[in-house]
């Protein structure tokens, strides 16, 4: 590990669709000593197992909206972080932050497990405070969280007419900003709080014309970005660096889906700029440069066919905004050196 203190680590870049190599939408956060996760869909505990990090150290859980996929990890995060083994030993509650909704979804947990907690208590002798829940609600675009050194901004996105509430995250630490779109369609408030960070995470989403006929999926890419939508996004908003997530490619038993080519060359169409498509693992080092780290953490597959290289040498991307030919994808456009 480098000794950047401001890192973003993809954990989860997949979507409802269960695969090995893209776990439940779920982004970790590391802002001097505070780790914030964003979201956390399945498996979310085992990618941070990968990582070393006990769940337990986790200070603030930040959720974007309320769709299973991701939020199906909470649990998960919340009661195995509690346990006494090295990778729990949460000893203060599980402190959750989110929109409407949150507060509800915790109070359900609380009840469904509440067997669980009553057993562990009296048997393992866990402490009761770790267990406990501090949630916080929100409803509108500002600041969440603000500590030692560390903005949370939260602003409302466009998931859909009733996918509401839905927002994504700006981070500022040091001078220095990533922002998480979350789940949405082309959405000016992106823009307009993605404008000049170093990092932006976007969504994206896509699926072959034949399939764009059937009317399950046209309302799936209309609950999302197009990679030409987010292009005319990071055209506008002008990251240092911008990154995939939560990568949406959607098939069926007689047509695939798109290729990792296919959605960059769609984005080469309205951005020029320097790119990630990000797999799970991913790290965004974020300095006077953003570096990109692939994990060696991962088996060598990809649900796209691409293959993962381990320990591959880390990228920086430093005069991107004046150099849009820097590029960074797995396998395709400018690669790892």
């Amino acid at each position: 590990m480098s000794d950047c203190d401001f890192r973003v680590t993809l954990l989860g870049t997949g979507v409802p669709v269960p695969s090995p190599d893209r776990f439940g939408p779920c982004t970790l956060v590391e802002a001097g000593e505070q780790k914030f996760l964003v979201d956390a869909g399945r498996g979310a505990t085992i990618r941070l197992h990968q990582l070393r990090i006990p769940i337990g150290r986790i200070d603030v859980q930040l959720l974007t909206h309320y769709h299973s996929d991701h939020t199906s990890g909470v649990p998960d995060v919340w009661l195995t972080g509690w346990l006494e083994s090295h990778f729990g030993t949460r000893k203060r509650p599980y402190r959750v932050i989110g929109p409407t909704g949150a507060r509800e979804l915790m109070k359900n947990l609380e009840r469904a497990y509440a067997l669980d907690i009553r057993i562990r208590i009296a048997d393992e002798k866990l402490p009761p405070a770790g267990v406990a829940t501090e949630v916080t609600e929100f409803e509108r675009d500002g600041t969440v969280y603000e500590k030692d050194g560390v903005k949370v901004i939260a602003f409302e996105v466009d998931h859909g007419d009733v996918i509401k509430p839905c927002f994504g995250y700006r981070f500022e630490y040091g001078g220095r900003v990533a922002v998480l779109s979350s789940d949405t369609r082309y959405n000016a408030n992106v823009i307009k709080y993605g404008a000049g960070a170093d990092l932006l995470v976007h969504e994206v989403a896509s699926a072959r014309p034949q399939l764009m006929k059937e009317a399950y999926i046209q309302r799936i890419i209309a609950h999302h970005t197009t990679p030409a939508d987010a292009g005319r996004i990071f055209a506008q908003a002008r990251p240092k660096l911008a990154a995939y997530t939560h990568l949406a490619l959607i098939g069926s038993g007689q047509v695939p889906p798109p290729t990792i080519d296919d959605v960059v060359a769609e984005t080469r169409q309205t951005y020029g700029g320097p790119l990630v498509v990000g797999e799970d693992l991913m790290t965004f080092e974020i300095g006077e440069a953003v570096t990109v780290r692939r994990s060696h953490a991962l088996s060598p597959a990809a649900a796209d066919g691409n293959r993962l290289r381990p320990d591959v040498p880390s990228h920086s991307f430093e005069s991107c905004l004046s150099d849009p030919s820097h590029g960074l994808r797995s396998g395709l456009d400018r690669d790892l050196p």
